[in-house]
């Protein structure tokens, strides 16, 4: 129980934060700012007893996200651009993510209203930031991609076409169940402030990857910032 106060707490405290660490993220020590968005096929913001449960069953999808609010990449200006790597994994991505994944495959969306060179430039920022899973893309294409990030009710949204969804809100002590609930495993990308949520609708409904999913409902998101 005591650790369920200090958890409730910290998402308090996080809450009342991340407004304005986010309305601060313009350039400076480090070139390239935004919001990230994430939800995958198992539960993050869970207890032992749950992810016991759901290990080499569950948890083998995911889709990130990357909203570039301003900097450049490579010495291209990617600010105002999305990119989305979507991810089918041999195994549970657990505590380690996707280096300890097995064998995994991506699929790489880039906004389609970036220019080729731009094009290029966010191809090789989701490739950087994802991971194995850069190492291992076996469909590239361009969307229409729409993402934003309400950071006063730490809600989140995300499409990448009609293939990718993602609608999200922060966590609160109403989805406990077994008063053991923390972020369970960390996100899969390097971010820098996070809040693990609930994946209010999250599907892959594209090709490539050998697999179309959707889990609604599940404690499996993340709602974040990043500066790289």
């Amino acid at each position: 129980m005591r650790d369920n106060r200090v958890w409730s707490a910290w998402l308090v405290f996080v809450a009342a934060c991340l407004p304005g660490i986010l309305s601060a993220a313009t350039p400076g020590a480090k070139g390239i700012r935004g919001t990230y968005l994430e939800t995958r096929t198992c539960q993050v913001y869970t207890g032992p007893c749950f992810a016991n449960a759901e290990t080499g069953i569950a948890g083998r999808d995911a889709i990130m996200g990357w909203n570039i609010e301003s900097g450049s990449f490579g010495g291209v200006d990617l600010s105002g651009l999305s990119a989305v790597v979507v991810v089918r994994s041999e195994k549970t991505l657990g505590f380690r993510g996707l280096s300890e994944a097995g064998d995994v495959r991506s699929v790489v969306y880039l906004d389609e209203r970036a220019s080729e060179r731009q094009r290029e430039a966010l191809l090789a920022f989701a490739r950087k930031h994802s991971d194995t899973a850069g190492q291992s893309v076996v469909r590239v294409q361009t969307a229409p991609i729409a993402m934003k990030l309400d950071v006063t009710e730490l809600t989140g949204e995300l499409t990448a076409g009609k293939e990718v969804t993602i609608k999200a809100r922060r966590a609160r002590l109403g989805d406990c169940i077994c008063s053991n609930e923390a972020a369970y495993y960390p996100p899969l990308a390097k971010v820098e402030n996070f809040a693990p949520g609930v994946t209010l609708e999250g599907s892959f409904q594209g090709r490539g990857l050998g697999s179309r999913w959707s889990t609604p409902g599940d404690r499996s998101a993340y709602l974040a910032t990043f500066a790289y």
